[in-house]
Parts: structure tokens; sequence; C-alpha cells
């Protein structure tokens, strides 16, 4: 799938998350396909992204990366990293500088445009200067498997579990076993919004948000705020050992640009999901669109990370 599998983009709120078929996208965003897949969009959402990451996950990789170089040989070879529905490349342009060593990029997308983007933009040097190459590949996420990540350092995406189904984390979790490499996971939703100052429908529409999130797509039941519990359950069947860590956007009045666009996309999914919601979130959308002009609208959308670590010894 692809985000196209891409981060890209539904705005937080999505509309329509959208994605799978093949592809990938946020879980935040805009309303038609051409605006959550738009550059612009995940342009919006970088600084904040990059922000929310946990970085807490990090020491842990770096250890598991670090124990599998055991010889001189394997130091001098570069990790190989997937990033599954890479959009623009945020993902890769935060966790290569992150990285010691040298590094070769996988960049996995459906969307040929974002794809050249994404590798014209990617670091070329890690967080110790070692080089950083780079090779797309634009596939289906459903093609994915154990063999396709052979040779595999590090599986990698963000914005993505969410807006799969049961059976694809189930396949990407065995993916991932079978090759015996890590996987990092960043910013899927957990269906938790916080909005200051607080409105009464504010209830109301997230949880159409949330069940908009869990809809059938194209016959494929998206997991929406699920996607961490079942990838977590999915990830610890086949051996590896996880870790979840929290990974908001808490956006103020510097981030007033997205924040309206993540408002115009989350109220239009809720809108979606339950239609008589409509004539009440019309004026809603444009009291908080004031607010959030004026700058004083906080917005928390509640995501979370996850790290996989295969069992020690090989592929699971």
């Amino acid at each position: 799938m692809g985000d196209d599998i891409t981060e890209a983009g539904r705005c937080a709120g999505t509309a329509p998350s959208g994605n799978r078929e093949g592809r990938v996208t946020t879980s935040e965003a805009p309303r038609s396909e051409a605006t959550r897949y738009a550059p612009a969009w995940l342009e919006l959402r970088e600084g904040p992204d990059g922000a929310a990451r946990a970085t807490e996950l990090l020491d842990a990789l770096r250890g598991r990366l670090a124990g599998a170089a055991a010889s001189p040989e394997d130091r001098e070879r570069p990790l190989v990293v997937h990033d599954l529905g890479c959009g623009t490349g945020s993902m890769g342009r935060w966790l290569a500088p992150r990285l010691a060593g040298p590094q070769h990029w996988v960049l996995h997308d459906h969307d040929p445009d974002l794809l050249e983007l994404a590798a014209v933009r990617t670091p070329r040097t890690s967080a110790d200067g070692s080089r950083v190459t780079v090779a797309t590949e634009r596939r289906d996420l459903a093609e994915l498997t154990a063999d396709g990540l052979a040779g595999a350092s590090l599986v990698t995406a963000s914005a993505l579990l969410d807006v799969l189904t049961r059976e694809e984390v189930d396949a990407l979790a065995a993916a991932c076993a079978g090759a015996g490499c890590p996987a990092l996971f960043a910013l899927s939703v957990v269906g938790r919004v916080e909005l200051s100052p607080a409105e009464p429908l504010d209830t109301e529409l997230a949880e159409a948000f949330n069940a908009h999130q869990r809809r059938a797509d194209h016959g494929r039941s998206l997991l929406g705020p699920d996607a961490v519990a079942v990838a977590a359950a999915a990830f610890a069947r086949v051996g590896a050992t996880v870790r979840v860590h929290a990974s908001p956007w808490r956006l103020g009045a510097a981030d007033r640009e997205l924040t309206a666009e993540w408002l115009r996309g989350w109220v239009g999914a809720a809108c979606e999901q339950r239609p008589e919601l409509a004539p009440r979130a019309e004026e809603y959308l444009r009291r908080r669109l004031e607010q959030c002009g004026a700058g004083a609208l906080r917005v928390v959308v509640h995501h979370s990370d996850l790290l996989a670590l295969p069992r020690t010894g090989g592929a699971a």
C-alpha cells in the first residue's frame, strides 16, 4: 500500500483517511484525495511531526543496530532502512541524522512525484558524517514480504499503522520478523484530541472522527485509533519486544496554518461519518478558525510511536 503508503496526509482529522488500497496516509488530513497527499500538507506538518516523534525510543534502537554490527566488516556495511509510505521523505530527514554510520535508504511510495521529491531531499550524511545513499521503490505495501526485506537493518514509517487493516498489520509484523529486523512506526493516532478552550461539541466530533477512522474503505476495515494496540500485539506474537511511547502534536499560535487545515479535516471527517452533526459543526468550525487565526486556540492531537525489536539471534 504505500502512503499512497504515504505519510501524507489526511489532515489529522482526516477525511478520508485513506489509504489503502494502496496508499497509506496519515491520520490527520484533508478532505480530498488530492489534498490528502499534497506535498504542501506534508510540508505543513513536518515541523510538528519532528517535534512529536519519540526520541526516547532511539537509544534502544541504536543499541540493537550497534549490536547487529558485531565485526569490523559489519560496521563498514551501511544500515539498510526501508521507509514505507515515505511521502516527501520527512521520516528520513528526521531519522538519518540521528543514526550513526553509513546508511542506505529504500523509499517506498505509490506516488512517483513524492518518491522523486523524497529522494532529492534525503540527507546525504548521518550523525557521524558517514555517507547516506538512497533508492526508491514504487510498490504496494501488500507486496512487502520477508524476502523483499532481506538484508534490511530497519523498517520505518510515519502515520501508517492507523490506515492499515488488522490483516495488513499482521502481514507487516510477519515480514519484519522473517527478515529479523527492527521496526519503528511513528505518529499513529490513538483517538484522543484536546482543544483549549474546550467546547461541548468537541467530544461528539472526536467520537465521530474516531468512527470514521475505523470505517470500511473499499472493503477494508481500517484500524484507526486501535492500530497501535493491534500492532503491539501482532509484533509480540512473532517474538518481538515492543515499546510504545506517546508522541503528541502540540499545536499553538505558531502553528495556525497547520491547525486550521487539521480542523477542517477533523470536522469534515466527523460530519461525513455523522451528517446530522453538520448544522452545529458549521458554526463550530467558523468559531474555531477565528480562535485559531487569533492565536487563541491550543490543540493536542495524541499519537503513539512503536518500536519492535526482534528476538536476538535472527528471524523470528
